[in-house]
């Protein structure tokens, strides 16, 4: 039964969601792909070294996490369309300063120091903007009705497409155009998101100061009253540690152990990328088939395996297919992630909710890239299965508490 026509549903409806959400998402993905892969990729290019790589990488992730909670409460005063747009405006500034100092330094502390900046505020404002790209595309998807999965499948899969080609784009022009190449490429769709911004009505705000604190403690309070979601989060925030961690590892990985160039790096999350984006076109038709706790286990099951198997992997080559396996795994968790959540949260909490959910999802990250800095490239293996140990129980618990869950059930339609 349907719950009404929807903007999943006519031709007018499909062209506003392309130019009102896929398009602004399209470009800030870009963006945020270019930064998140290539960054770390410049440090180790500009500095050598293995621990300030990992260094950088939890230098992206911490600006990011402490933004959140401004960021939703920005999101809840002032629409996304105002804070989509100077987010982005403000990171093709960082961006473009960047590349005009970068060439004219010379190896050394004052490389050092601007590479490390330059993650810091790249971290937090991609974070503006894709706090309010997500609010933009799950008002979408509460409009949508029972179609929601299928709008939240394809912003995953631009989400995928962007990582399908920013981080090859981002190692193929650092390796023949350099820093100022990459950088004005992060700058340029950077400028693309704020000129094609969401169109979004704002609600009425309340009146009085911005409270970041009470953002996050409607969104805790939100996330508490809905046992199904918080258990999801749960056991992808554990996972995370484990996808964060290979993520901070891979330059090093890559092209410190198997003595490849910094454009393989980009190829390995380009190809996890194609897998993901595959994973995410088939549990679009099997959560409308089967539900999303099949989907979602049965997701987990082959991420968790593959975690496991990476430590095994000797070969470049056997490296990028357990890496991409990996991510189509987590490809169909976020499906279902993404479904639930837009189906579960109250629409006029979903701004402070949806930023505790990703504050939370995120946290590991900054914790991965610490453990790189810290961790000798020849034991980094045992960190990796540790840590792929750690996953897999995470995700078992929290998918054998979602089972029967009547909110997993209601949601699957």
């Amino acid at each position: 039964m349907r719950s009404g026509p929807g903007p999943g549903h006519g031709r007018g409806a499909v062209s506003g969601l392309l130019r009102g959400i896929y398009l602004p998402r399209s470009a800030d993905a870009g963006a945020l792909a270019m930064a998140t892969y290539g960054i770390p990729l410049l440090v180790l290019a500009t500095t050598r070294s293995a621990a300030l790589t990992g260094l950088a990488f939890a230098l992206e992730w911490i600006p990011r996490l402490a933004s959140f909670a401004l960021a939703g409460a920005m999101v809840d005063r002032y629409g996304t369309t105002a804070v989509f747009r100077l987010a982005s405006v403000a990171r093709a500034l960082v961006a473009l300063a960047a590349a005009l100092v970068l060439p004219a330094q010379t190896h050394g502390s004052g490389t050092t120091v601007t590479v490390m900046v330059l993650a810091a505020l790249t971290g937090a404002l991609t974070q503006f903007s894709y706090l309010a790209a997500e609010t933009a595309g799950a008002a979408a998807s509460r409009e949508a009705g029972e179609s929601a999965h299928r709008v939240q499948s394809v912003l995953l899969g631009i989400d995928q497409v962007a990582t399908l080609a920013g981080p090859a784009l981002a190692g193929l022009l650092l390796q023949w155009t350099g820093a100022a190449g990459m950088l004005a490429a992060i700058a340029c769709f950077s400028l693309l998101g704020a000129a094609l911004a969401p169109k979004q009505p704002r609600r009425p705000s309340p009146a009085g100061p911005l409270s970041v604190v009470r953002g996050l403690r409607t969104g805790w309070a939100t996330l508490r009253s809905l046992p199904a979601l918080a258990w999801l989060v749960a056991g992808l925030t554990v996972s995370n540690l484990a996808v964060g961690l290979l993520q901070a590892a891979a330059p090093v990985i890559v092209v410190t152990e198997l003595g490849h160039s910094s454009a393989d790096v980009g190829l390995v999350w380009s190809a996890a990328a194609v897998t993901s984006l595959l994973a995410v076109i088939l549990c679009r038709t099997a959560i409308g088939r089967y539900g999303l706790w099949p989907v979602g286990a049965v997701s987990a099951l082959i991420a968790a395996s593959a975690c496991l198997a990476v430590a095994t992997a000797h070969s470049y080559a056997t490296y990028l297919m357990v890496i991409a396996v990996l991510m189509a795994g987590e490809g169909g968790m976020t499906v279902v992630l993404r479904t639930l959540r837009s189906r579960l949260i109250p629409p006029e909490k979903a701004a402070g909710t949806l930023s505790l959910t990703i504050l939370l999802l995120l946290l590991p990250f900054p914790l991965a890239g610490l453990l790189v800095a810290a961790t000798p490239p020849s034991m980094l293996d045992h960190v990796i299965t540790g840590c792929a140990v750690i996953q897999a129980v995470g995700l078992a618990t929290a998918f054998a508490r979602l089972r029967a869950h009547p909110a997993v059930r209601a949601a699957s339609g």
